[in-house]
């Protein structure tokens, strides 16, 4: 009860500060079934409330050149009502969007991560989810010794979207594995939940609270990896020529949850 207790007194302290803040309320995401003795615990959120980015969590990633467009940090930023936004946009004669990444701020293996975000509309950009290892470089040991896990990538505007994992490095030693997903048109409205139940030896992957693949490609990292959200410009996405913009990728919140023992309470002799 205890452990119970103090999850719920968590979720009311996050709940609080989005009324204090005028944000978002904090809604309660569904988390997948553990084996008894074991509970979910928060290790790691944010709600992306405020009116500037934490960069004590966050890289904003810029200025440099990526894919068809350019990654800048003027296109990263929060709303002021509970978002973090990545905005895609013309600048003159080129298109720029926005990026930021957890690296050497958390880093974490296992475990599940989710987030709720609302998808862009226009075509010729493609906003995605993923977590990444700096060792996925490395070759020899398939993905145990780090994998890029694209948790959701959206290029498309009609329901679709696909997920993909990378290892072995980017070059003629490359691996990859994916699932292409179709049955969920829904998603390209309002905001929906994107997520990854990771353990020692599989990942599974859903979409809200509906399980939409599960594999052990790559034998399944062990290593910490850290998280991303980004936009990219190119022709994979379509014709940005054809976008109005600007165009967001809007992040409701990032939460990392860690499988650990519950806590009951001992008891006490008379």
């Amino acid at each position: 009860m205890k452990s119970r207790l103090a999850s719920f007194l968590a979720w009311l302290l996050l709940a609080l500060q989005a009324f204090a803040d005028g944000t978002n309320a904090v809604s309660v995401n569904w988390l997948p079934s553990l084996p008894s003795g074991q509970e979910w615990k928060l290790t790691w959120s944010d709600e992306f409330n405020g009116t500037t980015v934490d960069t004590n969590k966050w890289d904003v990633m810029g200025d440099w050149k990526r894919r068809d467009g350019w990654w800048v940090k003027e296109d990263s930023f929060l709303d002021g009502k509970g978002n973090l936004i990545l905005r895609t946009k013309k600048e003159g004669e080129r298109f720029t969007s926005g990026a930021v990444r957890t690296r050497e701020r958390f880093e974490h293996s296992f475990g599940f991560w989710t987030t709720r975000c609302q998808l862009p509309k226009e075509p010729g950009h493609w906003s995605a989810f993923w977590l990444m290892s700096q060792s996925v470089f490395h070759i020899g040991d398939e993905g145990r010794d780090g994998t890029e896990i694209d948790v959701a990538e959206f290029p498309w505007r009609d329901g679709r979207y696909d997920i993909n994992l990378h290892w072995d490095g980017y070059g003629k030693e490359h691996k990859s594995a994916g699932k292409h997903i179709t049955a969920f048109p829904a998603i390209t409205n309002d905001f929906h939940n994107f997520s990854l139940l990771w353990t020692t030896n599989e990942y599974v992957f859903y979409v809200d609270d509906n399980e939409v693949w599960r594999t052990k490609a790559g034998g399944v990292s062990q290593k910490p990896e850290y998280a991303k959200f980004s936009n990219e410009v190119g022709t994979w996405a379509g014709d940005i020529k054809k976008a109005k913009l600007p165009d967001d990728f809007v992040i409701d919140y990032i939460r990392v949850y860690a499988a650990a023992p519950t806590m009951e309470k001992s008891a006490v002799k008379q």
